[in-house]
């Protein structure tokens, strides 16, 4: 699936309509270069499961946890961790009923659930980005399934 962003409001808006029909225990994975949008995305991702609190990128802190929603939020960003992600616990998140959204997933491929959306983000100009979302695993495959019924193209 893919989809043809042309600003930032389209692209918090898409990931609002995702996060709306998104399902408990799913985990995306977050990827694109540096300024590609993640974190846009993720603001449009938290309002859609109903969060009002500021997101920030969890690049220092690792993991943003987010309960006010209606489905919890892990957010988390492993583009600075320096060893494996075997202490932190990940595996806890990823077999939770909330939502673990991941920036930089990519990285800890190796820790990563059999199942999983990947979701990327890719600047096409100044402005204008393209979501592609691909899926790893049987649910992750219904879920994409699911997101592709319900959610209409941005023209």
């Amino acid at each position: 699936m893919i989809w043809q962003l042309n600003n930032s409001e389209q692209t918090q808006q898409l990931a609002y309509d995702i996060a709306s029909i998104i399902e408990e225990g799913t985990v995306i994975v977050l990827t694109g270069d540096l300024g590609a949008g993640k974190t846009t995305f993720s603001k449009g991702f938290a309002r859609g499961l109903g969060i009002d609190q500021m997101i920030k990128s969890p690049t220092y802190t690792l993991i943003r946890e987010y309960d006010t929603g209606r489905l919890p939020l892990y957010h988390m960003d492993v583009y600075r961790l320096e060893s494996g992600a075997d202490e932190l616990g990940l595996e806890e998140y990823f077999d939770s009923d909330g939502i673990c959204l991941i920036e930089w997933g990519q990285l800890i491929a190796d820790q990563l659930p059999d199942d999983y959306l990947t979701f990327t983000l890719t600047k096409t100009g100044d402005q204008t980005r393209q979501l592609t979302i691909t899926s790893q695993g049987t649910k992750a495959q219904q879920l994409q399934q699911k997101i592709k019924q319900q959610i209409k193209a941005i023209d």
